[in-house]
């Protein structure tokens, strides 16, 4: 892409007479873009229909987080970047509103064209936009930060990069880009992308990890960081965007304090002690058992139940096909029976956690039980050889009875183990035909607490069948680090997934994570069939044929047998602090992104 003959000839009023010369097609600029269909709010929209538009500013909330970090740069692959940095600190072109599935609306852009085929995408910059040094945020601030993150930073950023065929400024506050793939999701990639400072990096390497943050152009600029143990990002009094109808009634606390603990464990105790003023509540059985203490008692604490209507992606642990013991499908399907989740459902839940019963359940985008039919049925049948058992004819995760024996689904085990060559030697271990026994490292991250139970349970299990296991438990950046390259054998694995499933799918299931490090790969899979399905996700024209390429790729997903599920939930458990407000109005998300503490306020005579 020529973006520097654009960049360099951009003051030239020639240029503006050539690219109008050449004859774009035109479309009307646009306040948003909507996936499918339009937008839920019209061009005068005032205010998102879930905030508070009257919310008071001030105040500060204090978070706590388990783990640390040790780099100020969230959007390269080294280093372990707090993540409130990167949501508070940074905006992009466009803006989401979390009411619905995937819709955007103008913050750093003031308009959006596109073409009916969506084979290319015009933004246009508002004036006002700001970087938190005060200067204005330019088109050339815009292709720099598409190329550099492109091409030098995240992994998550470069596929979008490499279906561009061209970027073009087109006005001196107007950047057109131009796709070589057809892609409908594409123009709103883009408008997610971060726009960043491009003077800061002039004859500097992005890459380095360091405590220096980017310049950004958010609500919030960074105050104080200690490495490990406190982030505090102030509200900026300037900020360029506090007026718009998409930011009213949001970005209310002065300031946002992240304060960095050992393990979950004790961010819970600063819960109850002050330290913190939320705390989110994973478990069904603490919740209902844990918080009767004297704040709670007192009035001083308040429990809240959120819900929302996003599927309940996939929390497990996941085997790393990478590696020769779970390469076999049949080795992890074995696994999947010896994991007693009835048990171990009742241990840590009081057996009321449901369970996640494919990538997107808990939504109308999951599989449906039984065979597959119809468009679903049309768009699996071409790869039916490469399929795992289930896929076509339908499946379902192994159910024991609940009792720590599990001796019906260990006999499935046994059996499954046997087919792929493993079987119990003199000695009572699992062996194969060369003699190796059948044995595995479990990764953990330290202070992992509820982990670690489930670990603990499942390894007594799998012991019964003669399989060795070795728990390793490391600190937060070992654990970034070896799970970023794939160095081991099984983890612990969340996914959350959106009701907008699209280009970010191939970060997570396509082939080229079985290589390249970052990806959400973390499984190694590479399936024809899934890049396939991926691919009909993102030309879908119809919510219905986006709908059954989705369900399609859950059962491909699910019948991979990649991951041991746990649970979900389908509200979210939030104690804080009684002066804590958010509002009546639910969005459709929950909590989630640009829910807390984005559209919470301090009631500060209720705090006094």
């Amino acid at each position: 892409m020529r973006l520097d003959f654009f960049l360099r000839n951009l003051a030239r009023g020639g240029l503006w007479a050539f690219v109008l010369g050449v004859g774009f097609a035109q479309a009307a600029p646009q306040h948003g873009l909507a996936m499918y269909g339009t937008p839920a709010l019209p061009p005068d929209f005032t205010a998102l229909p879930y905030v508070n538009p009257d919310a008071p500013k001030g105040g500060r909330i204090v978070l706590g987080e388990a783990g640390g970090f040790d780099s100020l740069n969230p959007f390269i692959l080294k280093g372990n970047a707090p993540w409130g940095l990167r949501l508070h600190s940074y905006e992009s072109l466009m803006g989401r509103s979390w009411d619905e599935p995937f819709t955007l609306y103008g913050l750093l852009a003031e308009s959006i064209e596109t073409g009916p085929a969506r084979d290319w995408v015009e933004f246009t910059l508002r004036p006002e936009a700001r970087f938190h040094d005060g200067s204005p945020v330019t088109v050339e601030d815009v292709l720099w930060s598409f190329e550099i993150l492109g091409t030098r930073g995240h992994p998550r950023y470069r596929a979008a990069w490499t279906k561009i065929a061209s970027a073009q400024a087109t006005g001196p506050r107007s950047i057109r880009f131009t796709f070589n793939t057809p892609d409908r999701e594409l123009p709103l990639i883009l408008g997610l992308r971060p726009v960043l400072k491009k003077a800061q990096w002039d004859g500097r390497d992005f890459t380095t990890s360091g405590m220096e943050a980017p310049i950004g152009s958010g609500p919030y600029q960074l105050a104080e960081a200690i490495p490990g143990r406190m982030l505090s990002l102030m509200r900026n009094p300037d900020y360029w965007g506090r007026d718009l109808a998409i930011n009213r009634g949001q970005h209310n606390f002065d300031e946002i304090r992240y304060e960095y603990f050992g393990d979950g464990d004790v961010v819970f105790e600063a819960f109850r002690g002050g330290a913190i003023d939320v705390y989110r509540e994973s478990s069904a059985a603490k919740w209902t058992s844990a918080y009767d203490f004297p704040a709670m008692r007192e009035g001083q604490i308040l429990k809240a139940e959120i819900p929302h209507q996003r599927p309940s992606g996939i929390a497990g642990f996941v085997m790393n096909t990478r590696r020769p013991v779970f390469a076999d499908w049949r080795v992890r399907d074995a696994m999947l029976h010896a994991f007693n989740f009835e048990f171990i459902n009742a241990m840590l839940n009081g057996g009321k956690a449901p369970r996640i019963t494919s990538y997107f359940s808990n939504s109308e985008l999951a599989m449906r039980s039984g065979p597959a039919e119809g468009p679903v049925r049309a768009m699996l049948e071409p790869f039916a050889e490469s399929l795992l058992p289930g896929a076509l004819e339908g499946y379902a995760l192994p159910v024991s009875d609940g009792r720590p024996s599990n001796r019906k689904n260990l006999r499935a085990a046994f059996a499954r183990l046997e087919e792929a060559g493993w079987t119990v030697g003199d000695d009572g271990m699992m062996r194969n035909a060369q003699g190796d026994a059948l044995s595995f490292e479990i990764l953990v991250r330290q202070g992992a607490t509820e982990t670690q139970q489930i670990v603990d349970i499942f390894v007594e299990q799998l012991k019964r069948l003669g399989i060795v296991v070795r728990v390793t438990a490391v600190d937060s950046a070992q654990y970034t680090q070896r799970t970023d390259t794939y160095d081991f054998d099984m983890t612990f694995y969340i996914r959350a997934l959106s009701l907008s499933p699209g280009n970010e799918q191939r970060l997570y299931w396509g082939s080229e994570g079985v290589s390249v490090p970052g990806t959400g790969n973390l499984m190694g899979m590479q399936s024809p069939a899934a890049e396939a399905l991926i691919d009909a996700i993102l030309t879908a024209e119809t919510h219905h044929q986006f709908v059954s390429a989705t369900r399609a790729l859950d059962r491909v997903l699910t019948t991979g047998r990649y991951v041991i599920p746990i649970w979900h939930t389908p509200v979210s458990r939030l104690a804080h602090r009684a002066w804590l407000r958010y509002p009546a109005t639910i969005p459709a998300y929950g909590d989630w992104m640009g829910f807390l503490p984005d559209i919470w306020w301090s009631d500060l005579s209720e705090k006094e």
